[in-house]
């Protein structure tokens, strides 16, 4: 069998831990039956021997296989990765995803997505990649009772995602060491009122709205302060047409929302002012993980 598991981008500004998006940049894992354990990498992380010797995904994989079946059988993993890690597109919730949908599909047992999606916040804490890397386009996700509770809503092709994606990496665990413990009422209230808003605007469809509602003041600013650029690369941004412009998940990289005839001139923009920085103009994923079957 073979999985593409999209890459995404959470929070969307104001959304913390429950809004994101899916991305047409996807992993490639293909899994064979085989007479001793294997893997081979390629592409992001290729260089990395401590991918191969402590592979999560490898780890999840058989840990849910053995759990269906009861025993181990041995396998050969082909990884294809094309999205980048520690840089705010969804890399570990794609491993997470991955490999439990993967090892329901080896050990023969159906799974919905839903039933998948509650495996996966076993692992991932809050829902805002989990979900679009299981339904794809834009997720509004609550848990409950320890289960997820996600609604999706397909994103028209009249859109494209222009990706700012940095040569630095940003460790997710480390920059939430950055966010205080608690916050006033006045901030809770601002970024609830913004990404019910944000929700609403995606659902409905209402474009013009996106830019206001995506405004965020608790984790944003604090986080970008790591990399300065940023601040820049919003504005080059909004400069251009970009509909909105906010990191993505806790970055480094930034996410810009743009029509499809704008799409060209903002990542040209973009390209010219920040040399360093990579620039993907992308379709949106609206499938979420994919299984090819052999």
């Amino acid at each position: 069998m073979k999985i593409l598991i999209p890459a995404t981008s959470a929070n969307l500004g104001p959304g913390f831990d429950c809004l994101g998006l899916a991305l047409s940049l996807y992993n490639e894992v293909t899994i064979k039956p085989s007479f001793y354990q294997s893997i081979s990498l390629k592409g992001e992380g290729e260089e990395n021997v401590k991918l191969k010797k402590n592979n999560m995904f490898v780890s999840i994989f058989y840990e849910i296989y053995q759990e269906l079946l009861g025993k181990k059988d041995l396998f050969r993993f082909e990884f294809h990765n094309h999205i980048p890690f520690s840089r705010g597109l969804g890399s570990s919730s794609a491993v997470i995803v991955g490999a439990i949908a993967s090892a329901y599909e080896m050990a023969g047992v159906k799974a919905s997505k839903e039933m998948i999606l509650n495996k996966a916040i076993v692992y991932e804490t809050h829902p805002d990649n989990i979900a679009p890397a299981v339904y794809g386009g834009f997720t509004s996700s609550v848990v409950e009772g320890g289960k997820v509770k996600t609604l999706c809503k397909a994103l028209p092709s009249s859109l494209k995602a222009v990706m700012v994606i940095p040569p630095r990496p940003m460790s997710t665990a480390q920059s939430r060491t950055l966010l205080p413990k608690s916050y006033p009422m006045k901030q809770i209230v601002y970024n609830l009122s913004h990404a019910s808003m944000l929700s609403a605007a995606f659902f409905s469809e209402n474009w013009d709205y996106v830019r206001v509602a995506s405004r965020d003041c608790m984790h944003e600013h604090r986080r970008m302060r790591q990399l300065k650029e940023l601040f820049d690369v919003r504005d080059v941004a909004y400069a251009h047409g970009a509909l909105m412009s906010t990191l993505s998940g806790s970055g480094s990289s930034f996410f810009n929302l743009v029509r499809d005839d704008e799409a060209q001139k903002v990542a040209l923009a973009l390209k010219s002012q920040f040399e360093t920085f990579r620039i993907e103009v992308l379709d949106f994923d609206n499938d979420g993980f994919h299984i090819i079957k052999s």
